[in-house]
């Protein structure tokens, strides 16, 4: 969830046609200056490709725009597929798709107490000394208001936007046609299983309601944590649309780049066994690793965890196989490592022998720094930079047309961005111990 500092503010669409005449806008002049630029470039006697012919500057900026006036689905699924490291989408798209991530627009105070008119009845006002009707984030669902009950608790208020939840199916789908438009993906691909776990994320991320209860779960797990601080929920205020809980000062995580290296390591390290504990013991996984959904009290040095929409439960068989892949792979042995990876559902039978060989090639150099019997330092690693350009290889040969399963993909979405966050913060992690300690005995 991005701050949001913009004086501005731009109604949200909210009816379903409202919203497929956005969308017949966006692709209309894609489509507008693809003919144009076409032409252009026939005139000058050079063989038009149409994928430069997409992702030029004016429809970037196309794409873009529209996609963060629309919000709600179209916006997230976008932000989700961002984070693709060149497994499903080119890398040009990718990088289109990415500037979404901290460009979320939140809606006007007339439309935010239309909302709020809806959800508690009027004359909510007066059940506040103080409400902000500016939001001090917004993200691709939701806005989040800062209030203050009568009797001083501080809280934060996210109100999600009109029209997304019975929007979702829609959106995806006029996505989907987007996405398909000839040159933007390889041949052949099939995109549906990913798009219908996309749609079935979606619908629970909107359901405000579910998103208390996953908060009230992890509170749960989390307990006596001297590590990990979670907001308290406000159950009285919270409905299908609004989330009440309270409002906890803190920073942003990336306020630790100049902290002592002790601090960034122990706050790498922890956020990283998290998920490993979410993986492996607690059966239950946040799924969004936006940086803005973990911030730190100076104070007590524990971190906040914010943002529960996006929680998945995690198969117990899926949680073998990968510890079951983390054992052979921890021993480095290629066949078993292959084997595992086969299970899990990286490639199928049919995917080509050198396909298979560049997919594992790729997972090799991304266990490099759990086999590690020492610290990993990720600030001084350009592993990063070396498995986007593996990934971006992999997704750029247009006959690779396998994608792994939903569930593996919004997996690996979270570790990336652990290791984007460690990479960040300059962490130096002794992974393997964290590794072996998770698949040990199990």
């Amino acid at each position: 969830m991005s701050r949001n500092n913009d004086d501005g503010g731009s109604a949200v669409p909210a009816g379903r046609v409202a919203r497929l005449m956005r969308f017949g806008g966006i692709a209309s002049g894609i489509a507008g200056g693809v003919a144009a630029n076409g032409a252009r470039a026939l005139a000058r006697g050079q063989r038009p490709d149409m994928s430069q012919l997409l992702l030029t500057p004016a429809n970037i900026g196309r794409l873009t725009n529209g996609l963060s006036d629309l919000r709600g689905a179209a916006l997230k699924l976008g932000q989700m597929l961002s984070m693709d490291t060149g497994l499903v989408l080119p890398e040009d798209l990718t990088a289109i798709l990415a500037r979404m991530r901290d460009d979320a627009r939140h809606m006007p105070p007339k439309q935010l107490q239309s909302v709020l008119n809806a959800e508690w009845g009027q004359g909510w006002y007066s059940r506040f000394a103080r409400f902000d009707v500016r939001p001090f984030a917004a993200a691709s669902i939701g806005q989040v208001h800062f209030a203050t009950t009568h009797d001083g608790r501080n809280l934060a208020i996210k109100v999600q936007y009109p029209g997304v939840a019975a929007s979702i199916d829609s959106d995806v789908d006029n996505m989907a046609t987007l996405l398909r438009t000839p040159g933007i993906l390889p041949r052949g691909i099939d995109l549906s299983p990913l798009l219908d776990e996309a749609k079935r994320q979606l619908h629970a991320e909107a359901d405000y309601r579910a998103e208390a209860r996953h908060l009230a779960r992890f509170g749960a797990l989390l307990a006596g944590s001297e590590t990990f601080i979670l907001p308290q929920l406000e159950p009285e205020l919270c409905t299908p649309r609004v989330l009440a809980m309270t409002h906890l000062e803190s920073a942003p995580l990336e306020s630790l780049v100049d902290a002592a290296q002790d601090v960034r390591d122990r706050v790498a390290a922890v956020l990283i066994d998290l998920v490993l504990c979410e993986l492996f013991v607690f059966g239950l996984m946040q799924t969004d690793p936006n940086l803005a959904n973990y911030r730190y009290d100076a104070k007590t040095g524990r971190i906040v965890l914010l943002d529960f929409g996006a929680v998945q439960p995690i198969d117990p068989a899926l949680a073998d196989d990968f510890r079951g892949l983390a054992r052979v792979a921890l021993n480095a042995d290629p066949d078993k490592t292959k084997e595992a990876m086969r299970q899990i559902g990286y490639y199928s039978p049919d995917t080509a022998p050198h396909h298979q060989t560049l997919i594992q090639s790729l997972f090799d150099v991304a266990m490099s720094p759990i086999r590690r019997d020492t610290p990993f330092d990720f600030g001084q690693s350009d592993l990063l930079e070396r498995l986007r350009d593996m990934g971006l290889a992999i997704g750029n040969d247009r006959d690779l047309s396998h994608v792994p399963p939903a569930a593996t993909l919004f997996l690996h979405r979270k570790i990336g961005g652990m290791y984007l966050m460690a990479a960040k913060l300059k962490a130096r992690v002794n992974l393997r111990d964290m590794v072996e300690h998770h698949i040990r005995d199990a």
